[in-house]
């Protein structure tokens, strides 16, 4: 159903874009990174929180973490990862193939800023070995995320 929701979403939104399924898996940044030939830096790992009653997802690049004083300042709050039933619950997506795409409920999309260094950047497509390869803006403005700084790299 994951997969099948993304691939949804880009038939409608983007079909130019191709979801890439690789027959080993990409669940973790390194495994992404090593099929399909980026850095890990490039992987773009998609992090859902909640916010007071509210998901949110935060996109940030592969090898960033949350930075808590600059979360708790935008948001705040302390940044509270969803547990796993949560999470596919929210997002309809398994752990390792979480992305903005194809949601099974709307929630705000947010793109750390750093994601601007790269040119493309590989998130997952809604299964542990599926992705598109796609640049941070136009990630952003198909999902409506608000840019914002939340990371430390």
């Amino acid at each position: 159903m994951s997969l099948a929701s993304v691939k949804a979403f880009f038939l409608e939104h983007a079909p130019d874009i191709d979801v890439i399924e690789l027959k080993q898996s990409t669940a973790t940044v390194a495994l992404a990174a090593e099929g399909h030939g980026v850095e890990p830096a490039q992987i773009a790992k998609t992090l859902a929180l909640r916010v007071g009653d509210d998901v949110i997802l935060i996109v940030t690049r592969g090898d960033a973490r949350l930075d808590n004083r600059k979360y708790k300042a935008r948001f705040g709050t302390k940044a509270r990862m969803l547990d796993l039933a949560e999470l596919e619950a929210e997002t309809g997506h398994p752990v390792g193939g979480v992305c903005p795409f194809g949601l099974a409920r709307p929630h705000s999309v947010y793109c750390d800023e750093s994601l601007k260094a790269f040119d493309i950047v590989v998130p997952a497509a809604g299964a542990t070995n599926a992705a598109v390869h796609i640049s941070p803006h136009r990630m952003a403005e198909l999902t409506g995320a608000e840019w914002i700084d939340v990371s430390e790299t």
